[in-house]
């Protein structure tokens, strides 16, 4: 089962990167990068949450959940800026790739807390 949800975030996760990308590179025209960047991440968690909720972990979207799921993307968004930060601020990256190597950075973190949050909390004793 972890296996698959594996995958799937995976496949979530890149949709959810293209739509990132897509919302940043649109805002950029605008928006200085970091204005960009953090309207993009803001709109692309939103459709993460229910994407992952349908599709990762197959459960129910509930209100709780969709308040507790911005919690999870909190590493994701320390991680992801500060990189895109220091690529384009220090390094001299440009700032219309870094934050595609930001992003993969933090994924890990993220599958792992969102599943916390997604997942109900199993008893003491049950078979996962």
């Amino acid at each position: 089962m972890i296996s698959r949800q594996i995958l799937t975030f995976g496949v979530v996760g890149a949709v959810n990167t293209a739509a990132y990308y897509l919302l940043y590179l649109l805002f950029l025209t605008w928006l200085p990068y970091l204005a960009a960047h953090t309207l993009a991440f803001v709109l692309s968690m939103v459709g993460s949450f229910f994407l992952n909720a349908r599709f990762t972990y197959r459960t129910r979207p509930t209100w709780r959940k969709f308040v507790l799921f911005p919690l999870t993307n909190v590493t994701n968004f320390v991680i992801t800026t500060a990189t895109v930060y220091v690529m384009v601020d220090l390094l001299r990256t440009s700032s219309r790739f870094a934050p595609l190597l930001a992003s993969a950075a933090a994924i890990p973190v993220t599958f792992l807390v969102s599943r916390r949050i997604m997942l109900p909390r199993r008893s003491p004793g049950t078979i996962a």
